[in-house]
């Protein structure tokens, strides 16, 4: 619209004075349509705009109101955008349109909240207690309970237990999202869910008992287990050593099933695992934990499984996946979270509806001989990028050869050499404004369903500082990252990472065009041992000491959050520790064309029926 200060230049003071606050004013072609809110009816004023058409719409003032805005406020806003006003008459007119925007702004801010009825909570037996765990040695549990829907509409996981990742909205249940109380609440205290993220709803209607939250780092900003505000989070195979993150609960808790089965000492305290778990992974955070722990760990298609009622990090990379000790468990789960919600912006018309979602366990179940004519490529890229323990690449590369050819799939090398450029094009992409999403809990400018009883503290200050240097320095370098990012590149690096995206998407297509699936090590190194979590001050690690744990961790992981392809972890052997005290899996990333989650299950049922797997435990001291 050319004049902003509109109602003076074609509004009668009468006119004027009847337009109320809320008000919605657009100009559409060559006239100015008045709706008033409220009221229900409209008028149009016939002052012609011969060059406008519909771009803006401003909101009123009464005649006399009385605003905070002062003319001190605007020059201030003014100021912050490098702008001057130097004329009276545009001083006037921006400080009505202001004074309309703090109005507006306060007549919603001040309506009862709404939340979808989608996401109330599903009625449970006896209630929704919850409880701290007694036994708890390796810090894997947030929260136990006993939640079993009243009126279940399937029995698919009927008396299957199911712990969900602390940063998915299981309502009665603190909602901790692996951080401090005071971060995460105006009164200090955890706050207590109000909803039922989608996939808990889904869950619980399947028949299953979510026996509790699981442990989940510090704003799920970090690919190792040390973050928490919980403590660290140690390996069931090997204490002192990461499960990985940020889904480190959900992977510790069932991997403790399987080192519990091999007699690894030291598990007693360790509290009760769990046959089924959901994660959430944005650079890796399902993946990752599920190699580190020898576990099955799955990164659906983008857009397939709804994020809604989630704490995310960026709406390009926020995953929800399942996590299992058994595959069949993997294709079980995703067919019962799969499908559209009518709630979630990731979804896009490519996401199926409900009734629409393949039956992946009995697909899976069903393909008797999945490995034969499966032609699988191995990433080269992948074996050799900085960082890769050369053990774990060669356990990856010999076990991917053996065991799919002995199903009979072929198999080779292939070069994605956009592959190395995954990692920067991933950070390009989202770190500009991870920091107001992510720790400061800005809405999406796409319509979203934020979570009502989170309430992040933002902007941040000194405490948060001091407490998250200690934590997770990961959490501080994205906020410095995106005050610093912002103001050299503004949106320009970021939008160009967008259209780069696509690039590397396309680059794993090609790919796809000529293998079934692609291969890489999950994570280029086994576990690595813990920091030592105390301040500086007191001895503990230095804040580079933990920054560089994680450095290239995701180096494998994270392009694929990026490009949107289904990614599975997939346990394919051992490798020794880098501390030499003991054996720690080793994962195999399979990943498959957007859209074909079932063909990555069915490449990991064609590695098993070649007689792959995680193996039996070596035991606790390498020779």
């Amino acid at each position: 619209m050319n004049n902003p200060n509109i109602l003076a230049s074609c509004c009668t003071e009468s006119q004027r004075a009847e337009i109320v606050a809320s008000a919605d004013i657009c100009v559409c072609g060559s006239a100015i349509s008045t709706r008033i809110l409220g009221l229900g009816s409209t008028r149009l004023l016939e002052k012609r705009r011969p060059r406008s058409s519909c771009k803006m719409s401003i909101v009123a003032l009464a005649e006399g109101y009385q605003s905070s805005v002062t003319l001190d406020v605007l020059h201030d806003v003014a100021a912050r955008n490098n702008i001057q006003i130097k004329s009276k008459t545009d001083e006037d007119a921006y400080l009505l349109v202001l004074q309309s925007a703090d109005m507006t702004a306060e007549n919603v801010n001040n309506l009862p909240d709404y939340v979808d009825p989608r996401l109330a909570p599903v009625p449970t037996k006896g209630g929704r207690g919850f409880w701290k765990p007694k036994n708890n040695s390796h810090n894997a549990w947030s929260h136990q309970a006993q939640l079993i829907a009243e009126k279940p509409v399937t029995d698919v996981l009927k008396g299957r237990k199911i712990v969900i990742k602390d940063n998915m909205s299981v309502a009665g249940l603190p909602y901790t999202c692996g951080t401090f109380p005071q971060l995460v609440s105006k009164d200090g205290k955890y706050p207590i869910a109000t909803i039922d993220a989608t996939i808990t709803r889904r869950l619980l209607e399947a028949g299953s008992t979510i026996v509790g939250t699981s442990t989940c780092e510090n704003y799920s900003l970090t690919p190792m287990s040390y973050t928490s505000a919980n403590g660290p989070v140690h390996n069931p195979w090997l204490r002192d050593h990461n499960t990985g993150g940020s889904t480190s609960g959900g992977a510790c808790l069932l991997s403790l099933g399987k080192a519990r089965a091999a007699s690894v000492p030291g598990l007693d305290e360790a509290g009760d695992d769990v046959d089924l778990a959901m994660g959430g992974d944005q650079a890796g955070s399902i993946r990752l934990p599920s190699a580190y722990c020898g576990i099955y760990g799955l990164k659906p298609t983008h857009g397939l499984v709804p994020y809604t009622g989630i704490a995310g990090l960026h709406p390009m990379i926020d995953y929800a996946g399942p996590m299992a000790r058994k595959l069949e468990d993997i294709a079980t789960l995703l067919t019962v979270v799969a499908g559209y919600d009518g709630l979630d912006p990731r979804m896009t018309p490519e996401s199926p509806l409900r009734q629409n979602v393949i039956d992946y366990a009995t697909h899976l179940s069903s393909a008797e001989s999945p490995g034969k004519g499966l032609k699988v490529g191995i990433i080269k890229e992948s074996l050799t990028s900085p960082g890769t323990q050369a053990e774990v690449a060669e356990v990856v590369k010999a076990a991917a050869t053996e065991h799919f050819e002995a199903s009979g799939a072929t198999v080779s090398e292939v070069s994605v050499p956009m592959h190395l450029l995954g990692p920067a094009i991933w950070t390009a992409a989202t770190r500009t404004y991870m920091a107001s999403l992510a720790i400061g809990g800005k809405t999406p400018d796409i319509l979203n369903h934020s979570i009502p009883h989170l309430s992040l503290r933002w902007p941040p200050d000194q405490e948060m500082y001091d407490l998250l240097t200690v934590a997770n320095p990961a959490v501080v370098n994205i906020l410095f990252c995106e005050t610093f990012l912002k103001d050299k590149f503004g949106p320009e690096v970021q939008a160009k990472a967008h259209r780069h995206v696509f690039e590397l998407r396309a680059a794993y297509d090609n790919a796809l065009e000529e293998f079934d699936v692609l291969v890489t090590p999950t994570t280029p190194t086994v576990a690595p041992p813990h920091p030592d979590v105390r301040p500086e001050a007191e001895g503990g690690s230095t804040v580079m000491d933990k920054i560089k744990l994680a450095v290239g961790a995701t180096n494998n992981t994270a392009p694929f959050n990026a490009s949107g392809h289904p990614a599975l972890n997939v346990p394919c052997g051992w490798a020794k520790s880098r501390t030499g005290k003991g054996w720690l899996p080793v994962g195999m990333q399979v990943i498959g064309k957007r859209w074909d989650d079932l063909g990555v299950l069915k490449a990991a049922k064609a590695f098993e029926m070649g007689g792959g797997g995680l193996g039996s435990w070596p035991g606790q001291n390498p020779t």
